[in-house]
């Protein structure tokens, strides 16, 4: 891993000024993902991604189940993250284009696949802004103050047409060629991005969603249904019912995403947001999260009370753990002429390491073996629900019996305490299980 700049930046307003923590800072409040068949289709070709702070829609396109293919393909490319150092624009366009290449070069060489493409519409949540990445006929909205704000341009014919002003919005709900797209991955071996970079502000509500809804809802309909369901996955799902019941005629998909802001205050020695853990600069966010920091797994606790150390951390600095949260607090580091006996203590612990490590020498491969076949669902560092490999137990050295395997975008703060209670208890699980579990999780089914 390169080293992490000392003064990080990320893109302002005027694409000049130094990054700088904000006093408040943007992160997901709810969010909501959903997909559809339709009722005129036969199989579903749209794909989706909702990993806080990243959300993807894509429409694939292309016969033999080539169009879910090219959309898996674009999804998939986005659960490697971003690349650090980039602005986040800069970093979403790039993954698209990467997305483009892999399309394009799999169509190239399988003849079933050849022409398949897919559409692709992404938001990135950062600390101040929101961005968002586009290309194709799915579309990106916001709901702010109640105005529904649409964010995308349609890379179609009769949508070119509109903006040369020749043709009416009416003549192109009825053109012959209202589907035909003149922009997507996959196609050519190089795409063009649009991108685009909005401030935010809490209560925003983003909607990405596939031509499926918007073919068929119209714009005002949209706007009346979010701001009649307060709950996105209520939302959501009268969308996708809406879209149905004017005859479903495409694959529907659906994310939601409301915004909230939350106190970020200084931490000591560097200035970013606290809360138990460090935030991360802009352009270090990764948006999947599949690697985390070694120190993020120690924040699952063998004690279940200790799973809740995240919601606490969601309050504001300086506010008082919640009832019946134990929190840990570091120990002091020990002076350099700690007394002897702090050095006998240091002793000891050296002394019981080397002999866990020869217990699990002795027990060989298949200790190892059975650790790795076994999961549970904990919390990391920064609050998210994570699913760790292996079995939720340190030995007396500190030695973790299990390792951070994957990390969803929900925060544990987000759920019912009964939820998280129940989901937290680190019981262990069947990886199907457990996927199957955080799949849920992410899609909202779970409250």
């Amino acid at each position: 891993m390169r080293p992490r700049p000392a003064r990080p930046s990320a893109p302002p307003d005027d694409g000049t000024r130094p990054w700088r923590q904000p006093s408040e800072m943007l992160r997901v409040a709810e969010q909501y993902a959903g997909t559809d068949t339709g009722r005129q289709r036969r199989a579903n070709e749209d794909s989706v991604l909702a990993h806080a702070p990243l959300f993807v829609v894509a429409d694939g396109m292309g016969g033999a189940q080539a169009g879910e293919v090219a959309s898996r393909i674009a999804v998939d490319e986005f659960r490697r993250g971003l690349r650090e150092g980039d602005t986040l624009e800069s970093a979403l366009a790039q993954r698209v284009r990467e997305a483009n290449a892999r399309i394009h070069e799999r169509s190239q060489r399988r003849a079933e696949q050849a022409g398949m493409g897919t559409t692709l519409t992404a938001i990135h949540v950062g600390p101040e802004r929101v961005s968002v990445a586009h290309v194709g006929d799915s579309r990106a909205y916001r709901l702010r103050e109640g105005r529904l704000e649409r964010l995308t341009e349609d890379h179609t014919l009769v949508d070119e047409l509109i903006r040369q002003g020749r043709l009416t919005p009416e003549e192109a709900s009825e053109h012959p060629q209202r589907s035909v797209i003149t922009r997507a991955l996959g196609p050519e071996a190089v795409v063009d991005v649009d991108t685009s970079s909005l401030k935010g502000q809490a209560g925003d509500i983003y909607l990405l969603c596939s031509d499926g809804l918007t073919t068929m809802v119209p714009e005002e309909r949209l706007a009346t249904i979010l701001k009649a369901n307060p709950r996105l996955r209520d939302a959501g799902e009268a969308l996708i019912a809406a879209a149905n019941e004017a005859g479903g005629r495409d694959n529907i998909t659906v994310v939601l995403v409301r915004l909230e802001e939350v106190h970020a205050a200084p931490a000591a020695g560097d200035g970013r947001a606290t809360g138990g853990t460090r935030e991360r600069a802009p352009e270090e966010l990764q948006t999947a999260a599949h690697v985390v920091a070694p120190a993020d797994a120690g924040a699952v606790a063998a004690d279940p009370r200790e799973a809740e150390l995240a919601a606490a951390s969601a309050a504001p600095s300086g506010a008082a753990p919640a009832a019946g949260v134990h929190v840990r607090r570091p120990r002091p580091p020990t002076p350099a002429g700690a007394p002897p006996a702090q050095r006998r203590r240091r002793l000891r612990r050296g002394a019981v390491l080397a002999a866990v490590l020869v217990v699990l020498g002795l027990l060989g491969g298949g200790a190892y073996a059975a650790l790795q076949s076994v999961y549970f669902i904990g919390t990391n560092g920064r609050g998210l629900i994570t699913l760790y490999r292996g079995v939720p137990l340190k030995l007396p050295a500190g030695l973790a019996l299990y390792s951070s395997d994957y990390v969803t975008g929900v925060s544990a703060s987000t759920l019912s305490p009964v939820r998280r209670r129940q989901l937290l208890d680190h019981s262990l699980r069947s990886e199907g299980d457990a996927a199957a579990l955080i799949r849920s999780l992410e899609l909202g089914q779970l409250e």
